[in-house]
């Protein structure tokens, strides 16, 4: 504990440096200044200074999620606050800790031009609230935030008034430990009930969610001893890839091979998974089967289906206790991992690069190619838009910790900003952002720049079929005129150069080529413009 005077601003920067954060993103104002400043000139940390002050909060949602780090912004009172609404949504559905220091009018004047209850605009998003109750208390209340956001997995805004700020205080290092709650397998009757569910089953299938990419080793095991498929749900991305078992997604995002092995088998095994309704095409998938549904967290289960077994429980040390009942009981290995076709049932079809019109190129084919060329070592984020779950089922990650999608609020225009955080988490490694055109100039165009600023390992992918196509193809289906869905953007090619970055535009597997070599000598950001047909982009996959 340090006994040296400060001011409660110093004493505020100070306690973000004593939770091993270096990196800070903010857009100041007078209200958090002078923190600000004091962080970066004093304590040693870096400011990534956004255009936006939502892009603050999603970048340091991102910034958590690739560095298991508490990501931290910074945003002034009154309309600093109400501009991150949404992106406070976004972290409270997405479950991501992170803390957003909040400038606040002063205490002594109530009627300043900014004053708004802050408490009651957080509280509407679902984010936590805390209030730094006097200049003493500010480094207590730091760590109390912090302890919070990890506790309670989700954005958590201290409020700091600004008459408090050049108080004088005495800085104590505070930091409050969080343990993590100890992992457990169930016992008893509900138990064995499951155990005997799963020794029965003729044609068992594994399904991983995001709960259980740590327990890869154990589910490969006990799936190569039931012989029995693997899949994931979409926060699994990639868990199972190249394993023969693998089936790749469960749910609307499966191959039409993969739908018929799911639907061919009479028990579902659930380690880490929600299950709602995308998950299990609208509770089709599980017509007709046992479900044993395993989870760590009692709040993550039967918010969607309830299931035949509920087992609170860890994943791993789960998969570990029923391979060890299977082979006491000398349960016999299912045998349906043998029905597998002999292709990889996983892939969906290859694009037809001459299925699209003059100007145009094919979404599927284009996409196809950049799995195969984009920097193998990617982190993949995706925006809002019809176009996504085609880049999901073609667009391939190392493992699922490097997949991020940013649209959990399902609010377009997102991307971008995440993308920069998980820039500055991760600078070794690219980050690949497939956004689409409306999504890029509701929230990407004003961050391109600080991308380009901060000097991120940044490739932008656009989707541009100069529609909000989503709304487009609905119009169409209902014979109605689409104009209303339609924009004549600019080039994002001669944007992205503007804004100091490289750009292209791509109309043709000629200068898809182009495009590719373009990234692989990229010296900064860079945009690649895919310049799609409004009327014949794939439909979603929900």
């Amino acid at each position: 504990m340090s006994e040296d005077k400060t001011y409660m601003h110093q004493s505020i920067a100070q306690a973000v440096r004593d939770h091993d954060i270096d990196t800070m993103f903010g857009l100041v104002g007078d209200a958090n200044l002078f923190l600000a400043n004091h962080f970066v000139s004093a304590c040693g940390g870096k400011m990534v200074p956004a255009a936006h002050e939502g892009g603050t909060v999603l970048m340091a949602l991102a910034y958590t999620q690739v560095t298991g780090k508490i990501g931290v912004a910074t945003v002034t009172q009154g309309p600093g606050l109400t501009n991150c609404f949404t992106a406070l949504r976004e972290g409270v559905v997405g479950r991501r800790p992170m803390v957003l220091i909040c400038g606040d009018t002063p205490v002594t004047a109530p009627f300043h031009m900014q004053n708004i209850d802050q408490r009651e605009v957080v509280t509407a998003t679902g984010a936590g609230f805390e209030q730094v109750k006097s200049p003493e208390t500010a480094a207590r209340d730091v760590a109390t935030a912090f302890y919070r956001a990890r506790k309670e997995r989700r954005p958590i805004v201290l409020n700091v008034p600004a008459d408090f700020m050049w108080a004088e205080v005495k800085h104590q290092t505070v930091a409050f430990p969080y343990l993590e709650a100890p992992t457990v397998v169930t016992e008893g009757p509900l138990h064995d009930a499951a155990i005997g569910m799963i020794a029965s089953a003729k044609r068992p299938l594994i399904l991983a969610g995001a709960g259980a990419v740590d327990a890869k080793d154990q589910l490969v095991a006990l799936a190569e001893r039931m012989e029995a498929p693997l899949a994931t749900t979409l926060k699994g991305t990639g868990l199972f890839a190249g394993h023969p078992n693998n089936i790749g997604y469960f749910g609307t995002l499966s191959t039409a091979d993969a739908y018929d092995i799911i639907a061919a088998a009479d028990c579902v095994i659930v380690f880490g998974a929600w299950l709602h309704f995308l998950t299990t095409d609208r509770g089709a998938l599980l017509e007709g089967k046992r479900v044993i549904h395993i989870n760590n967290s009692p709040s993550e289960v039967g918010r969607f289906y309830q299931a035949d077994a509920t087992l609170i429980a860890d994943a791993g040390q789960t998969a570990d206790n029923i391979l060890y009942w299977l082979n006491e009981a000398e349960i016999a290995p299912s045998g349906f991992a043998r029905e597998l076709p002999s292709h990889d049932i996983s892939k969906h079809p290859k694009g037809d690069a001459t299925k699209s019109i003059e100007g145009c190129i094919n979404l599927e084919y284009a996409l196809d190619r950049l799995n195969e060329a984009l920097p193998e070592n990617r982190i993949m984020l995706t925006d809002g838009g019809r176009y996504i779950t085609e880049v999901w089922c073609r667009v391939t990650v190392p493992d699922p910790k490097s997949f991020h999608m940013s649209d959990n609020f399902a609010a377009i225009g997102q991307g971008m900003q995440q993308a920069i955080g998980a820039a500055h988490g991760a600078p070794a490694r690219p980050v690949v952002l497939f956004t689409g055109d409306g999504g890029f100039m509701m929230g990407g165009l004003n961050e391109f720049n600080t991308a380009v600023r901060t000097n991120c390992n940044l490739i932008v992918i656009i989707c541009n079929d100069s529609a909000y196509g989503a709304e487009h193809i609905q119009m169409l289906d209902r014979q109605m005129d689409p104009a209303l869905t339609e924009f004549n953007w600019p080039s994002f090619a001669d944007v992205a150069k503007s804004l100091g970055g490289q750009g292209v535009t791509v109309t043709n597997p000629d200068e898809l080529e182009t495009a590719i070599d373009a990234i692989h000598t990229r010296q900064g950001p860079i945009i690649v413009e895919l310049k799609l047909d409004p009327d014949n982009v794939p439909r979603m996959r929900i």
